[in-house]
């Protein structure tokens, strides 16, 4: 009897082979995207995005794995690849609200304030009782102007989670931006006792220590920073200003221009340069920093104020004045008294 091969029987092998093929890729998968895991905890976050790339080649369809290349790209700052690689998570897995909750955070660092507010609507449900929720959308509603709104969620926060580091320093900021100066500092140093490293609770600290002259004090927080960091911008910036007020200028500019090269748009190190032009006598230079802080349009203390002293110093009252006007329309408190005292 002669035997034929069947077709269906070869269509079934067929099946199996490709269901082996692809159950071993899943496998693989899931190998590389635990080793990914492993390298995202220990911060090697180069080495953690190769490996989900490779989870990701294996199995198009990983949506744990997109998650976490989102997460991983966050940390490196490319925040427009992170916000489109959770969207293809959220497109793969439209129940996967973690992936949600980070695109809220990446959309909350690109400005798209609005995005962010609907993802975290879309999850506040599953998430009320999360502290990272919570978190996020105390920064969303700092963002969109609502401080006092977002004091609630920081203390929902750390009601949750008493070692919430970032609650501590973002509600901190809130306060300090609000004036209660001793409310902003009570939250700076627990964040600081939980990680004495914390750069911008050491950084907050010594601009209260600066608010109350305590400039050594001052100093001796930024040198925390500046320790672990020596081009951290802010810091150094803080520390040129404490400097200058501590009778060190030449010191002081080495500092702040520093910090200029690496944030040539920060507001407050243009003031600062513009009063060490000031303390030597160069009120032409002054008037070029304070001006480029001026155009940058961000509150900066003091500014408007400072610049008119240096209109004042060249004999230009209508120009002071005007300068002065604008500082106590933005109430810069040294405009202010300046405006009252010569633009009558």
């Amino acid at each position: 009897m002669l035997f034929k091969i069947n077709t269906l029987s070869q269509l079934f092998l067929l099946v199996l082979i490709l269901l082996n093929c692809t159950s071993q890729r899943k496998k693989d998968a899931a190998d590389f995207f635990l080793k990914g895991n492993q390298a995202l905890n220990q911060k090697n976050y180069a080495e953690a995005l190769r490996l989900y790339d490779e989870a990701i080649a294996k199995n198009a369809d990983f949506s744990d794995a997109y998650l976490n290349k989102g997460i991983t790209l966050l940390k490196l700052g490319r925040t427009n690849d992170a916000h489109e690689i959770l969207s293809e998570a959220i497109r793969i897995d439209p129940t996967l609200v973690q992936a949600n909750l980070v695109r809220a955070e990446a959309s909350l660092n690109l400005g798209r304030l609005n995005d962010a507010k609907a993802d975290l609507e879309q999850i506040e449900k599953e998430y009320k009782d999360s502290t990272r929720f919570h978190l996020v959308k105390g920064n969303l509603l700092d963002a969109q102007g609502n401080s006092s709104q977002a004091i609630p969620e920081y203390d929902r926060a750390l009601q949750l989670s008493k070692t919430n580091i970032e609650a501590y320093v973002n509600r901190g900021a809130v306060y300090y931006r609000m004036g209660s100066y001793t409310e902003a500092r009570l939250d700076f140093e627990t964040a600081v006792a939980l990680d004495p490293a914390q750069p911008q609770a050491l950084n907050n600290l010594g601009l209260i220590a600066s608010r109350n002259h305590q400039w050594q004090q001052a100093i001796a927080y930024f040198d925390q920073v500046l320790s672990r960091d020596p081009s951290e911008p802010y810091s150094l910036n803080n520390k040129g200003y404490a400097l200058l007020q501590s009778g060190k200028p030449e010191e002081a500019k080495v500092l702040i221009e520093r910090s200029l090269e690496k944030l040539p748009e920060n507001g407050y190190a243009l003031r600062n340069l513009g009063m060490y032009y000031q303390q030597k006598g160069s009120t032409q230079e002054a008037l070029k920093s304070f001006n480029k802080a001026i155009d940058i349009a961000e509150p900066v203390e003091l500014l408007y104020g400072l610049a008119g002293q240096a209109y004042h110093a060249q004999k230009n009252m209508a120009e002071a004045c005007r300068i002065w006007k604008q500082g106590v329309v933005l109430k810069d408190s040294l405009a202010i008294a300046e405006a009252g005292k010569y633009c009558r």
